[in-house]
Formats: structure tokens, sequence, C-alpha cells
């Protein structure tokens, strides 16, 4: 996964900054209690605290939860998202800024639950639409199961395997908002977490309906040429 910034500007004028390493790379060291795997762990978590003791996706939002913690959900932010190749910017509240951020840091956490995740992250696109999430999703689900296919297995060209994963997310968005109800002082991170809930909720039932929305323009790129 690439290396990207998010800054934050808020209108008090105090900035702050959170940059998401490349998956894997997290703070091991001083880590707060609400980071134990055993405290508020996901119901379908398939991990172990003799083995994981660490929760892997509340590690890697230790950063943020520092930056954050004090803030309410719909206060004001400037936020602006550098990568290699670009930068990004957009004055939103702080759930959606930092519902954006989140997103990032829970694709490249170690989380099982998360891992379908991390093409997207690869190639992340700040302040994604509910449209555009889908598109990505999706597209990026079904060349998963093009490689799948080159290489002999069964392809799921119906995206049953994408809503299950997406249903399985929402019990973990579940589990985490408890255990950052104990990290943080006001609602910001919350309310933001909740905001990718509500996107993984919806995802399973809406997709068919969004893709057929869609659908005209690739069948208008697939006619042939005459």
């Amino acid at each position: 996964m690439q290396n990207v910034l998010y800054h934050f500007r808020f209108p008090d004028g105090v900035s702050a900054s959170c940059a998401v390493p490349p998956e894997g790379e997290a703070q091991t060291a001083d880590l707060p209690d609400w980071t134990a795997l055993a405290f508020e762990q996901c119901p379908n978590c398939p991990l172990s605290p003799a083995t994981t003791p660490r929760c892997p996706m509340a590690v890697r939002f230790i950063p943020l939860i520092a930056m954050i913690g004090k803030l309410r959900s719909y206060e004001q932010v400037e936020v602006r998202v550098q990568t290699a190749e670009r930068k990004v910017g957009k004055v939103t509240t702080v759930q959606r800024g930092v519902g954006a951020l989140m997103g990032l840091l829970a694709a490249g956490s170690a989380c099982p639950h998360a891992a379908f995740l991390r093409p997207m992250a690869h190639f992340h696109l700040p302040f994604a639409s509910e449209e555009e999430t889908i598109y990505r999703a999706a597209s990026t689900y079904l060349l998963s199961q093009y490689f799948l296919a080159r290489q002999g297995g069964t392809p799921d060209w119906e995206l049953d395997g994408l809503k299950a994963r997406y249903m399985s997310l929402q019990i973990v968005n579940g589990a985490m908002a408890r255990r950052l109800r104990h990290a943080v002082d006001d609602d910001g991170a919350i309310n933001a977490l909740i905001v990718l809930d509500l996107l993984a909720k919806a995802l399973p039932y809406s997709i068919d309906e969004q893709l057929d929305d869609i659908k005209a323009i690739f069948l208008a790129a697939s006619v042939p040429p005459a």
C-alpha cells in the first residue's frame, strides 16, 4: 500500500497530520488497554488473544484517536490528502474527513475481515461517493475473481462473496465502535465509524441496484465497432 498523508486544519487554526504507513507498519510499544484483542473483541473475529494479543485494526487507529479524540463530529475541518501522485482537498465535517482516513487505516490493518479492502486501499480515493465506492468495490472484487480463475479457482461472478464480506464488516464496525467509546472523549471518531458502517450495511442490498444504474455506460462501451 502506498504512503498517504492526511492533513487536517480546524476552524481555530490548529493543524494536525496523520501519516498512513504501508500495510504491516504500526505502533507496537506502550499500547493503550482498548487495543487488547480480548477487549470488546468482534464476535466473528478468527484471531486468538494467545497468538494475537492486540487487535490489528485498533492498533492502526492509535494515531487517529490521539489526534481527534476530543473533536465533535459536526465541526468543520479542511482536509488535504497527499500521495506520491496527487493532492486532494475538501472542506467537510470531522466525521466525514475522519471517516475517509479511518477506512484507509482499517483496510491497511491485518484484520482478516478487512483483507478484501486492501487492493482498494492501494488505489485510495479520498472522499469517494457511495456510487464511486460501489463501483470500485465491485470492480476490484471482479478483478480478484479474474485472477482466481486464471489460477484454476472457481470465480464468483455474482458478487455473493463481496456482499458476504461487507456483512461481516458490519459486525466488525459495531464492535469497533464499542471499543472506541473507551478511547475518545467526544463523538468525532465514533460517528466517523458509523458513517463507514452505514455504507457497509447499505452495500450488500444496494449493489445490484447501483450497478444497474451504471450498466448502460458499460453496455455502450462493449458494442463492437461496425
